[in-house]
């Protein structure tokens, strides 16, 4: 409460009613450093998302549905909780005539607009970051260089990627693309950086002219003469220089990023030239995945698939005769991982939870909330890894000798969304929406439903969550092949259990035909698969997805592994 009361004691001076923290940093990338977490600071929050409004008589917490459970337990004290959209800033300040602070170089104008937009509030933005004047810290950055991938990793070279984007800009009469979004700049130069704790993201902005003339804006120091070197046509500048750089353009036309370019950056553009009304097409570029791509993730799956699957195993066989706990468990499962040389890093932070933890979907353990796993409960487990090449992501649900019918029946109806999924008839115009109904119709037959989406998109040696695509409510996204998306459907029930089946899958093209192909390597616990519940066509994709499963694993188990491999994938 200490710090809040520092930060309402600005207020008067700032004259401002109010002030919005978000999660981000200036680079808005999904994972924040510790350093820049100044949510986590001021409220206690640790999810990927979400946002304080921080009122002189009121403190509220915007985050979305995977939040709501663990926000509460975190922050419920000193923040009253609001689940987004169901309810939003706006609905909570309506008629006020308030004025609130914030940081420009921390908000698009597009997420200021969809939250604050439809109110009487004044918004102000304040150069100074508040927090920043409460919080005393020292900043240790990640002093590693980026590097560029070697060709077999890739399926075009950086200069092919580049005309791809002159061509477009030529085509859209745009002058410029202005790329804020640091894994667009890694995707277009074959780059990558460890800036991010999960992801080998370069932190940077480039600037390109549709006469292929480019300003990349970084931190110097990561940029080595040898990096350099392999971009003679590039101009390196440090990334102070990005506003100054970008005030001296004028009368042009320009393409930005809506989702990442700042408030502080796009007002700046938006002075002396037109912003065309168009999304940066590197995002649909970087979701198509080639040949050689797409052959270097399946090598990774199966990295990964043998790491998990022996943990599993071993989880089975132990967690009854050992103090196993979720904190334990996951270390355990790192280790597992590490036994592969390609094994980077983790891709996102693993969640281990165990009966009740199970139902916060986006759950970490601490010490405080580390729960033993016992026998009668469900483990759930959603981890993945940065591989060389590759990312990955998978959940399991494991039966801790589980006996409960109805937790049994919930999972199969889980497993037939899973299987809708993976079976859906793809067409040319085929978005995530239509899909997402498939996943959700078994347990809507009995009045249950999940509060996250069913899928998303997935990068290549890059970020865990990736758009434009996704399997969910309202994305409208026409599936293409080479695209990777996540296939998750689930079920949690507070304070009970939680369930989630989750495999990545692409899209596979044949002929002008297309399909999901699955990408995950580890067989799915049938200890919690009621089989009469099942239909033929079901029983056929689980039993070929484990003879698949089987067949990719086996040359990396050892002899009593491989029994178990045997039998956890075995036909039902």
């Amino acid at each position: 409460m200490e710090k809040i009361n520092k930060l309402k004691k600005i207020f008067e001076r700032e004259k401002i009613d109010g002030y919005i923290i978000p999660k981000n940093d200036e680079f808005f990338g999904e994972y924040t450093p510790d350093y820049n977490d100044r949510l986590n600071f001021i409220s206690g929050f640790t999810g990927s998302y979400g946002f304080a409004l921080v009122l002189k008589s009121k403190n509220y917490l915007f985050v979305d549905g995977r939040y709501t459970l663990q926000a509460n337990n975190q922050c419920g004290k000193f923040f009253k909780i609001i689940t987004i959209p169901n309810k939003m800033p706006s609905d909570i300040l309506k008629e006020k005539k308030l004025s609130i602070g914030f940081d420009p170089n921390l908000f698009t104008e597009k997420s200021l607009f969809i939250f604050f937009g439809k109110n009487k509030v004044k918004l102000k933005p304040i150069f100074q970051n508040l927090i920043d004047k409460i919080w005393k810290r020292k900043i240790v950055k990640n002093k590693s260089k980026f590097y560029l991938l070697p060709s077999e990793a890739v399926d075009e070279r950086y200069q092919l990627k580049i005309n791809k984007v002159a061509k477009y800009l030529k085509k859209k009469k745009s002058d410029f693309l202005f790329v804020s979004a640091s894994e667009n700049n890694a995707w277009l130069l074959n780059i990558r950086g460890r800036d991010t704790k999960y992801a080998p993201i370069p932190h940077s902005y480039v600037l390109i002219e549709k006469n292929k003339n480019i300003i990349f804006f970084c931190n110097l120091k990561k940029v080595s003469s040898t990096l350099r070197r392999s971009f003679k046509q590039i101009k390196f500048l440090d990334v102070k220089d990005c506003a100054k750089t970008l005030s001296k353009i004028e009368n042009k036309k320009l393409i930005i990023d809506s989702n990442s370019c700042s408030f502080f950056l796009k007002n700046l553009i938006d002075k002396k030239n037109k912003i065309l009304n168009l999304q940066d097409p590197i995002y649909l570029f970087k979701a198509i995945k080639g040949k050689q791509e797409i052959e270097n993730i399946k090598k990774a799956h199966i990295y990964d698939g043998v790491a998990l699957t022996k943990y599993l195993f071993w989880l089975k066989k132990n967690f009854y005769k050992k103090n196993i706990t979720e904190i334990t468990a996951s270390k355990k499962l790192l280790k597992f991982r590490k036994k592969n040389k390609n094994f980077k890093f983790l891709s996102f932070p693993t969640i281990s939870g165990t009966g009740p933890n199970g139902a916060i979907i986006h759950y970490k353990a601490t010490h405080k909330t580390d729960r033993k796993l016992r026998k009668g409960d469900i483990y759930l487990v959603d981890s993945g890894g940065q591989y060389e090449f590759g990312t990955t992501d998978v959940t399991r649900t494991i039966s801790l000798k589980n006996s409960n019918k109805r937790i049994k029946d919930i999972f199969t109806r889980v497993l037939k969304g899973h299987i809708a999924v993976s079976n859906f008839k793809l067409k040319k115009n085929t978005s995530g929406s239509e899909i997402d109904t498939k996943a959700r119709k078994y347990l809507k037959q009995i009045g249950l439903n999940y509060t996250h989406g069913t899928g998303h998109g997935v990068g290549y040696f890059l970020n865990v969550h990736e758009g434009p695509h996704a399997i969910s409510k309202k994305n409208k996204v026409n599936f293409k092949g080479g695209m990777i998306v996540s296939n998750e459907p689930g079920y949690y029930e507070k304070n009970k259990f939680g369930i989630r089946i989750e495999n990545l899958i692409y899209v596979k093209e044949n002929n002008k035909k297309m399909n999901f192909e699955n990408l995950t390597m580890a067989p799915i616990d049938k200890d919690l698969i009621v089989p009469e519940r099942l239909d033929k066509k079901e029983k056929k994709w689980i039993n070929n997805y484990h003879k698949t499963v089987f067949k990719n694993l086996k040359s990396s188990m050892n002899k009593v592994d491989t029994l178990e491999l045997k039998k956890a994938c075995s036909a039902i």
